[in-house]
């Protein structure tokens, strides 16, 4: 029987509790996250000595730095937004470069820009920046309703400076221009402007979109980067993929990101660093990333069993292994990781039994294998199934390595748009990523 002393108290106790409640808000629905930064664009950089390549076979032109000159380069987006931004890289360099102005606006035709959604970009409040070298930089956001499967045209005015290697992506697929001066705002660049079939300096472009959004990167080698498709027509099967993604409602707020390099392999540098040398900076660097595809292996098996001039030896279990780490790293960082089948190279001048073989055992393990969170039967899609080991003849571009416009498209449409289907509570860890 409690004490008259300890009644009053448990009365006061009482009364307090009972005024929380009446003060205590109902359970409200939780706050909607902010809009996050999500990437529309982007490109796999390479090192490349300062020697401008145009679009004739043979070289000619100044190269960058040896006087004033303004490159204006069209990237072809795959999410749209409001606020844009981009992003410079001087990776590879081995000298600062400097970056005295640069724009951007909605792509008219050739070098032509629309002038009304032109924007002088600013780096941290400046016109101008210089990137040490091995660095990244980030523009300041620009107001521009940039829509989904645009293209975009930076352009960046480079005053002469010493440049003895420049941060490029080679074969973009995609006619760019080199012009004297500073001519960044112009609304077309003068007729004699020099052709280019590279970008030069651009890294990524990303958009600020709501927090369901985020983006799939799609790491591979040529087959990914879009060599043997129409050059100036986005017909790359990441493109393409896009492309189906944006008309499908559940899929809508995702961007693709290409991070292909012709000629990259899984294991040995070459045609750039190695496939798991670049995972941070062309997968975990990006901006919302929350998918990954994995396209790569075909350059380590034609070199390594080339008839005619093998080198860099591998087995198929080196290449496993290695496909395994690229799958273990992204699920480190809550991505998820479908594996894609290594397509058809038979007929081309790289092919081998050796090689053929080595290509079956990995796609064997690629279709079984418990690591990877789905898998994107490629070979299946484009094979001529009268002769497996080879491209359907109509999605061959020629060389019987690279898959022709329908061969893209054919990839892009065997993909289960599913797969990228996020329900509620994966759209709100997009933000949380580590």
């Amino acid at each position: 029987m409690p004490s008259s002393h300890s009644t009053p108290f448990l009365r006061f106790c009482l009364l307090f509790l009972f005024c929380l409640s009446l003060g205590a808000p109902a359970l409200a629905a939780p706050k909607p996250m902010p809009d996050h930064w999500v990437g529309t664009w982007a490109a796999a950089e390479t090192d490349r000595p300062n020697l401008l390549r145009s679009g004739s076979p043979s070289p000619d032109g100044p190269a960058l730095g040896s006087a004033d000159l303004t490159l204006r380069q069209i990237v072809h987006v795959s999410l749209g937004g409001p606020l844009v931004r981009i992003e410079l890289s001087n990776q590879f360099g081995t000298e600062p470069l400097l970056v005295g102005a640069a724009h951007l606006a909605l792509t008219d035709s050739g070098s032509g820009i629309s002038l009304i959604s032109a924007n002088a970009l600013t780096f941290s409040g400046q016109p101008s920046i210089t990137l040490p070298a091995g660095a990244t930089v980030v523009s300041d956001p620009v107001a521009l309703t940039l829509p989904a499967g645009a293209n975009l045209t930076i352009s960046l005015f480079l005053p002469a400076q010493t440049l003895s290697h420049v941060t490029a992506h080679d074969d973009a697929e995609q006619t760019n221009y080199l012009a004297p001066g500073n001519l960044v705002g112009a609304k077309s660049l003068p007729a004699g402007a020099q052709t280019l079939r590279h970008w030069y300096f651009l890294k990524s472009v990303a958009v600020q979109v709501p927090a369901a959004d985020a983006s799939i990167v799609t790491l591979g080698d040529s087959i990914t980067d879009g060599i043997g498709s129409t050059h100036d027509t986005n017909q790359r099967w990441p493109d393409l993929l896009a492309q189906r993604l944006r008309h499908n409602k559940s899929t809508a707020g995702l961007g693709v990101l290409n991070l292909g390099i012709s000629g990259n392999r899984v294991l040995h540098n070459g045609a750039g660093p190695n496939a798991l040398a670049r995972f941070d900076t062309d997968v975990l660097a990006q901006p919302g990333v929350r998918f990954l595809v994995l396209l790569e292996g075909i350059n380590d098996i034609a070199r390594a069993t080339d008839p005619n001039h093998p080198f860099d030896p591998i087995t198929a279990e080196d290449l496993i292994a290695a496909l395994t780490q690229l799958a273990e790293r992204g699920h480190e960082h809550n991505l998820k990781v479908f594996a894609a089948t290594l397509t058809p190279y038979g007929g081309s001048n790289s092919m081998s039994p050796a090689g053929e073989q080595i290509r079956q055992t990995v796609n064997r393990f690629l279709r079984t294998a418990k690591v990877f969170d789905g898998v994107l039967d490629f070979d299946q899609a484009t094979q001529d199934k009268a002769n497996p080991t080879a491209y359907l003849p109509a999605f061959d571009h020629g060389d019987h390595l690279h898959p022709s416009d329908a061969g893209m498209k054919a990839i892009a449409d065997s993909i289960d748009l599913k797969l990228f289907e996020l329900n509620k509570k994966e759209k709100y860890d997009i933000t949380h990523q580590p």
